[in-house]
């Protein structure tokens, strides 16, 4: 006796990138306090290390100087190095921002606060970029001199180079 029985056919998007590998997140958020040094410095380096995949950058701040360009010494940096800064202007962190990431990379300890404060469901999302280094802080290099600038692009380099490998696997 053969039952009578039905295929259902489901359709599941997966999130996969250009060159087929899936991915688990499409959107990385990367906050410090002003978003004119430390984010735009690792949105920058993040988006060009992940050039090949469909995974998009954003940077934010806690307290942004909402409409400044990038600050000109980290843009000297960057450019030191053989970056070409996208244009930049600074932008408020707002819930809407928190809720569309599927990551988002502070700068600092307190950061973690700052962005649960505003988004309390966003606990689990929110990690250190400097997290494969020990939970390494970075701080703000803001007024300090360009040997500062250079300290904090240098640890923003390392820190976005371990989180590359991780994320464009």
């Amino acid at each position: 006796m053969v039952k009578n029985s039905y295929v259902r056919q489901v359709h599941v998007t997966a999130n996969v990138d250009k060159t087929g590998k899936f991915i688990l997140l499409k959107r990385v958020l990367i906050v410090c306090v002003g978003n004119i040094c430390r984010s735009p410095t690792a949105e920058n380096l993040l988006r060009g290390a992940l050039a090949h995949s469909d995974i998009h950058v954003s940077s934010a701040g806690l307290a942004a100087l909402v409409g400044k360009p990038i600050e000109p010494t980290a843009r000297a940096v960057l450019e030191a190095h053989g970056h070409s800064p996208d244009e930049h202007q600074a932008i408020q962190l707002e819930p809407q921002a928190i809720s569309e990431a599927d990551l988002i990379l502070v700068m600092e300890r307190q950061h973690v606060s700052g962005v649960l404060n505003l988004a309390p469901e966003a606990r689990g999302k929110v990690l250190m970029l400097g997290k494969w280094q020990g939970e390494r802080e970075i701080g703000d290099p803001y007024r300090q001199g360009k040997p500062a600038f250079f300290h904090a692009y240098a640890l923003i380099e390392e820190a976005v180079n371990a989180w590359a490998q991780r994320l464009a696997r």
